[in-house]
């Protein structure tokens, strides 16, 4: 995964029952938490969490 690209966001983070789709903003090698990516939905909203709640869109 790499900065703006386009990933889907597990209903995990983001609480709203189904797969959404969001920018990266940010990635992060965080010594605890291992890669957390941060990304902006098109609605304005940003969420963050660890990288395997997010998936590549094909």
């Amino acid at each position: 995964m790499s900065m703006n690209e386009m990933v889907l966001v597990s209903p995990n983070v983001t609480r709203a029952g189904k797969w959404l789709e969001g920018k990266i903003i940010d990635i992060e090698d965080n010594p605890f938490n291992g890669i957390v990516i941060t990304v902006e939905l098109s609605d304005g909203n940003i969420y963050w969490d660890k990288e395997e709640y997010f998936k590549k869109i094909a």
